[in-house]
């Protein structure tokens, strides 16, 4: 039994052993899977604002809350933004349908500049508290590889204390 997005439709396949009944509740059972799914893929902004807290209390010591935390479809060329003075962040819309663990990079950086603004060896030093942080910006390089977006400029300037 599987199910898929199909544009705009939900194609489920079953097993042509079901009964009427069976199917239904099959359906209903993978159709709310589904939902979940999506859900955990795509959260609100009231979602990246409690993932967020929990994020930095698990990895930054509980030292920062954000003001706010949510979607905006302005940023081009960055994953998230943050201002400091107000304790607001920001996450592109890019992100939405990428794991879990590659947004919550994104917003452990964030609320690691809550606490250092610059990218400094203690700002990388924060943000290497998250476990798949190496993970996380490898895919987001291949992201913006494959879709010929340039490099941040937090990028560059890790390659430049790197190299």
């Amino acid at each position: 039994m599987s199910a898929y997005r199909d544009g705009d439709k939900v194609v489920v396949m079953l097993p042509s052993r079901l009964s009427k009944a069976e199917e239904e509740q099959w359906i209903a059972t993978i159709l709310e899977r589904l939902a979940e799914k999506e859900r955990r893929r795509r959260p609100t902004d009231a979602d990246l604002q409690a993932r967020a807290c929990e994020l930095s209390r698990r990895y930054l010591g509980g030292r920062v809350e954000p003001v706010s935390v949510r979607w905006v479809g302005n940023q081009r060329s960055r994953w998230g933004s943050c201002t400091p003075d107000d304790g607001t962040i920001r996450l592109s819309t890019r992100l939405r349908g990428m794991p879990s663990w590659v947004v919550d990079y994104v917003l452990v950086h964030e609320l690691a500049h809550l606490i250092v603004p610059g990218h400094g060896p203690g700002f990388w030093e924060l943000v290497a508290n998250y476990p798949k942080a190496e993970r996380a910006r490898g895919y987001l390089e291949g992201v913006a590889a494959a879709a010929n977006l340039p490099l941040e400029a937090e990028d560059e300037e890790l390659r430049e204390v790197a190299g």
